[in-house]
């Protein structure tokens, strides 16, 4: 007998939580404390897997001289099709107003905190000031996220500069990224309580209406994420003069593989393996693919931008347009080097609303809709990350008619 996926059982639990708040109310409001429990080992998370991951990519990889002419090429596009799918998501979240009508039970210190006069907003030279940590101790234990981040940015960049003196400190990153993301796994066992004590309650305070919008939520997030690959994606490809239907075929199997699985890391194996076949040389693969899977989230860009104005829209908190590209920024840099983590894109989004004076258990209603709302943004991800790949091949002058399979110097492409 097959084994049901961790995926599967989050449906299970969504499906339980759903029944017992519709049939017992009562009862499921006080299911709420196992999405706080859930929430808060998820919050525990962030600031050691930002260290680990983010240190150890920039030290291992963030020399834009030593990755050359092809890594600059890959930032930049890597920045522009991430830029482009974060507006499209604020666009959309903004029009369809998924979580307007719905509200969110919040801990009593958090409920008086909402009924406090409203503060001032912040100056921008206030945030300015805000996004640069005077204690990394301090930044990781308030869980300041972009705090978090420009201290490895700056961090990373040392030991980059520094070289072999500094491997022992990357190897420690290293090593504490891959314990993070173990612990993460571990973490997501608890997942399907999680998600069944969050639906219960959500259910059992906003009623049925609830699940209409939650669902607004997934068709509006599967709408943006199918007019980003086939408004952006798709006439990137023919304007750089990639071949459309031999693309479709390479990155076929990987996407429906992220999509089934919600896993990346699933996907990247077979996703080498066809782009090289596709005919991109085997050091552009090798250096593309991997960095795209830190850098070229676009599906996870959508899924951010909607879900934490959703949870604003939830909490009844106005984020205006300046805030909002402030928040895009924060997503931007926060998002940096943690695809592999299952669930990735909640830990980040949950990480990110202290920053944006959003309630953490609004995130709760986000959570039962996130198992579909994964398969989405991941299949686009790795979509996006074979394309990037045949891009760049082709502005480093492969002409795929002509590739020859496999082949590492064929004609057009750079020297090593």
């Amino acid at each position: 007998m097959k084994r049901i996926s961790l995926t599967g059982w989050i449906f299970i639990g969504m499906a339980v939580g759903i029944a017992i708040g519709l049939a017992f109310p009562a009862g499921g409001s006080k299911l709420q404390i196992l999405a706080t429990i859930f929430l808060r080992l998820i919050k525990s998370i962030v600031a050691p897997l930002l260290f680990g991951t983010l240190v150890y990519g920039i030290a291992g990889t963030g020399d834009v001289k030593a990755m050359g002419r092809i890594g600059l090429k890959a930032i930049v596009y890597f920045e522009i099709l991430t830029t482009i799918a974060l507006f499209l998501g604020l666009a959309v979240v903004n029009i369809a107003k998924p979580g307007v009508g719905l509200s969110v039970a919040t801990s009593a210190a958090a409920a008086q905190k909402s009924q406090a006069p409203a503060a001032a907003p912040p100056s921008f030279t206030a945030i300015l000031e805000h996004t640069f940590p005077a204690s990394i101790i301090d930044a990781m234990a308030k869980n300041e996220v972009l705090q978090v981040v420009v201290f490895c940015f700056v961090f990373g960049a040392a030991c980059a500069a520094i070289g072999d003196k500094a491997r022992p400190v990357v190897q420690f990153a290293g090593s504490l990224a891959e314990v993070m993301f173990k612990y993460t796994r571990y973490v997501m066992y608890v997942a399907p309580f999680g998600v069944a004590g969050a639906m219960a309650a959500t259910v059992a305070q906003n009623g049925p209406t609830v699940l209409v919008q939650l669902g607004k939520l997934v068709l509006a997030t599967y709408g943006v994420q199918i007019l980003f690959v086939l408004g952006v994606l798709v006439p990137t490809a023919v304007l750089t003069g990639v071949p459309i239907r031999r693309f479709f075929k390479a990155a076929k199997d990987p996407s429906i593989i992220a999509f089934s699985t919600a896993s990346s890391e699933a996907a990247l194996p077979l996703a080498l393996e066809n782009m090289e076949e596709f005919g991109a040389p085997k050091h552009i693969v090798a250096f593309v693919l991997p960095t795209g899977y830190s850098f070229n989230l676009c599906g996870t860009m959508i899924y951010l931008s909607m879900g934490l104005v959703f949870i604003a829209q939830v909490s009844a908190v106005h984020l205006t347009v300046g805030q909002q590209m402030i928040m895009m920024l924060t997503l931007m840099l926060t998002s940096k080097g943690v695809a592999g983590v299952p669930r990735a894109a909640f830990v980040i989004l949950t990480g990110t609303l202290a920053t944006f004076g959003l309630p953490l258990e609004a995130a709760g209603m986000l959570l039962g809709a996130d198992a579909l709302l994964d398969m989405a943004r991941t299949a686009v991800n790795v979509f996006g990350n074979c394309l990037a790949t045949a891009v760049i091949a082709r502005w480093e002058g492969v002409r795929f008619e002509e590739a020859v399979p496999n082949a590492v110097g064929i004609s057009g492409s750079v020297d090593h």
